[in-house]
């Protein structure tokens, strides 16, 4: 699996929460769920974002679940990305090796495992 497959469930869980804005979004992204995480790492790869970026990430929000075309559109932005700037990936990479992993109840202990290619 590779880095733009990894990003793509915390990129679309920031488009399903926050449209086209999500480019624009600034509150709540020092929070550590999945759609601020998503948000950042949107705004890490397309910054506030050209035409393309916006008509791209559009085509996602507004499309139904099932629509993978949009989702593909969407992986192969952030792959030409990656390709432009290969420093890009690496940041981001390191953006995914810092999800938590959390136990729940008292004195609880997890332990994750997260892999990034």
């Amino acid at each position: 699996m590779d880095t733009a497959d990894n990003v793509m469930p915390f990129v679309t869980a920031a488009i399903d929460a926050y449209g086209t804005g999500v480019l624009a979004k600034t509150s709540e992204l020092a929070a550590d769920t999945e759609v601020a995480r998503g948000s950042r790492i949107l705004q890490r790869v397309f910054g506030r974002g050209d035409a393309q970026a916006h008509q791209v990430i559009g085509r996602v929000a507004g499309a139904k679940p099932d629509d993978e075309s949009g989702r593909a559109a969407l992986r192969k932005a952030i792959m030409e990305e990656f390709r432009a700037d290969p420093l890009l990936r690496r940041e981001v990479t390191a953006m995914l090796l810092r999800v938590p992993v959390t136990g729940s109840g008292e004195r609880s202990v997890a332990v994750g495992d997260i892999t990034v290619a």
